[in-house]
């Protein structure tokens, strides 16, 4: 940054995954500086999208605050704040919750980074079960990393369809701020959500192609999309909102010359499966497969990651299409979760569902971190 008078605030994103806390926070207004994220998929394709951003392959718990500094081009003192969504597996209520599970000290490197690099704010998202009784010491332990001279805020669950998405995905978040060299903040000004910006499942999927069984390589599923009229908050989003030096020029201009976005996969089906999802009603659940057939009008439910190489490659259950006796494609899991349409996964079906499940919704993060910055001195 040398001596130059900062045009932007700085944020660092560490954990980044996708990118999902970075878009949310590149539309908040700040200058991502650095990403951490040590799944190699995932960094690549975060890289994809923020193209100026310093791109780390590291490991958090070997990370010093003094080299992320360096490394991303921020003095000591200069960081604004520090962002993440540390590994939830092991805090999780899908799966074994293992109590020792060597991920759940993960969460406390996060802390001992804001020791480390002292930013102005920090905000960490994680996983409802985080809360249970059975995690308090290691929240506690983690928690008391955390220099005297910062406020932690009330640990908050927020649901993304409070903020414009179209699911109901809970997560919770932790805030703090140095007293310092911010403007106090509180619970309800940072964590409010909104009644009069709910997403539906069939708004968030309108103007999407009917999609092919056959689409299955990354070329094939490049398809044109109706335009719709920017008459919402969330169809603003969609197209347009794209911070300076954000996004994949190619995806961007493809998108802007005649609509043509990403991600729509088809999946082949037995025809035994298709009479079956074309039978089964909008709410309920098919007794085989265990996927949820969306509803129209309602939100989605929280969509799953699937389990990492290391834990047997998984696919995650996908919903079923509440118009169509499918698995839902990439794109239209993108679009539920919030993210825009010129934003880019990996090109196959697997990691991208990955991708964006282990994603914080970026309405979400850009509701959050908008309020943070009007409180920055």
């Amino acid at each position: 940054m040398g001596n130059k008078k900062k045009s932007r605030p700085v944020a660092i994103d560490v954990y980044a995954g996708v990118g999902g806390m970075s878009l949310g926070a590149a539309r908040a207004g700040f200058d991502l500086a650095a990403a951490v994220e040590l799944d190699p998929i995932a960094i690549e394709t975060h890289a994809v999208n923020f193209p100026r951003a310093k791109h780390l392959p590291w490991d958090v718990a070997t990370t010093t605050g003094e080299k992320l500094l360096e490394t991303a081009g921020v003095k000591f003192g200069e960081l604004d704040g520090l962002i993440g969504g540390p590994p939830c597996q092991g805090f999780s209520e899908i799966g074994r919750r293992a109590r020792h599970d060597p991920r759940n000290a993960l969460f406390g490197h996060f802390f001992r980074l804001v020791a480390e690099t002292q930013p102005r704010f920090f905000v960490a998202e994680n996983v409802p079960g985080l809360l249970d009784e059975r995690n308090r010491d290691c929240v506690h332990e983690a928690l008391s990393l955390v220099p005297e001279n910062y406020k932690l805020l009330t640990v908050t669950e927020v649901a993304a369809h409070r903020f414009g998405a179209a699911t109901t995905r809970a997560r919770v978040f932790f805030v703090g701020y140095d007293t310092q060299r911010m403007n106090p903040l509180s619970e309800d000004a940072i964590f409010r959500g909104s009644e009069s910006e709910f997403t539906t499942v069939g708004k968030a999927l309108e103007g999407l192609p009917k999609v092919r069984s056959d689409w299955q390589t990354q070329s094939q599923g490049w398809r044109v999309a109706d335009r719709l009229p920017e008459d919402t908050p969330f169809r603003k989003k969609l197209t347009n909102a794209i911070p300076i030096g954000v996004g994949c020029p190619n995806a961007i201009e493809r998108l802007r010359r005649s609509n043509e976005i990403s991600g729509n996969l088809g999946t082949r089906h037995a025809e035994e499966v298709v009479q079956r999802f074309m039978a089964l009603k909008p709410g309920t659940t098919d007794k085989v497969s265990r996927a949820p057939r969306l509803t129209k009008d309602g939100f989605c439910p929280t969509l799953r990651a699937g389990t990492a190489a290391d834990k047997g490659s998984f696919q995650a259950v996908r919903p079923i299409h509440y118009g169509a006796p499918r698995v839902i494609t990439p794109r239209e899991a993108a679009r539920l979760q919030g993210f825009p349409d010129w934003f880019q996964f990996h090109a196959t079906k697997w990691h991208s569902f990955r991708q964006i499940g282990n994603s914080v919704s970026p309405l979400v993060a850009e509701g959050l971190l908008s309020r943070i910055r009007s409180k920055l001195q």
